[in-house]
């Protein structure tokens, strides 16, 4: 079974994959002083075994790299995977300093649209793959360019996030898009092979700024848009779609199996009434069934 979880960490983003191969991957990290001790307990007792462990940041923003050091120093990072890019700061953080220096490390590997690496998307005699794929971002394209350009000048390293699409033979399709904001996603558009998927993530944590375009969601047709957890005023809340708030859901976790996806929660009280029942038990005393999404 393959098992991903969206941690609720407030104003940010932080992600695991726990791979039935012999893999783990986490994607982006937010972690403060009260939460940080739980969470790495939690990411280094899920990836232990695992010989392969990789961290994928999507773009060096606070609320996306918060806790790095920590990461990094709590489980050596073998594996980074971001951008080539050259994102400077006004102040730079130490967790920004971290990001620098795994980024132009000798551990590093740069991601873009249709990339290939052992084990993320290539299977071998030793291990199967992991099913990731980067549908974005195109160096060639003019409007990313320019979005390197503005990182590298100290503006807002948004629109260098990639799209990460992560699906199963027979199961699950996820897409994750970092922080990139709509005005972007229309720019780029016709440079993007946009899937079906089963469960978005929606880019810049349900902002309306990030409001993906209704033409990328009328070609995605997503079942489940997670909207993480923006401040209630600015969130979008995809109207017409069936979607998850992790403002109150808490942590979501999802198994996923051949054909469906069994989801919890961290709140017992949140509730929704798009998915089946299967009547399956609860994980723990603080991961609630809350319904199958059938693929």
């Amino acid at each position: 079974m393959n098992i991903v979880k969206s941690f609720s960490v407030g104003n940010g983003d932080m992600f695991y994959i726990k791979h039935e191969s012999d893999n783990f991957t986490t994607i982006d990290c937010c972690m403060s002083e009260e939460n940080k001790v739980d969470i790495m307990n939690e990411i280094k007792r899920e990836s232990k075994g695992k010989h392969i462990t990789r961290f994928i940041s999507t773009h060096p923003d606070q609320d996306h790299i918060r806790g790095l050091k920590y990461y990094n120093e709590r489980l050596a990072i073998s594996n980074f995977y971001c951008v080539k890019n050259e994102t400077t700061k006004k102040d730079e953080t130490e967790d920004f300093k971290e990001y620098r220096s795994l980024r132009d490390g000798d551990n590093h590997f740069y991601i873009s649209k249709g990339c290939s690496r052992k084990w993320i998307n290539k299977s071998d005699e030793v291990r199967d793959s992991s099913y990731i794929d980067i549908l974005w971002p195109d160096t060639n394209n003019a409007s990313y360019k320019d979005a390197l350009e503005k990182a590298k000048n100290k503006e807002s390293p948004n629109n260098i996030s990639p799209i990460i699409q992560y699906s199963l033979k027979d199961g699950v399709k996820m897409l994750w898009m970092g922080d990139l904001e709509t005005e972007f996603m229309k720019n780029i558009e016709d440079d993007v092979d946009i899937p079906e998927i089963d469960i978005l993530f929606a880019p810049h944590h349900g902002r309306d700024s990030g409001k993906v375009p209704q033409n990328w969601l009328k070609k995605m047709k997503p079942k489940i848009v997670i909207i993480g957890e923006a401040p209630s005023k600015n969130i979008n809340y995809y109207q017409g779609y069936n979607t998850i708030t992790q403002n109150t859901a808490g942590d979501i976790i999802f198994e996923c199996e051949t054909g469906k996806v069994h989801i919890y929660v961290s709140n017992v009280d949140y509730s929704v009434d798009f998915l089946d029942n299967e009547r399956k038990n609860n994980r723990s005393d603080n991961e609630y069934y809350l319904g199958t999404l059938q693929v």
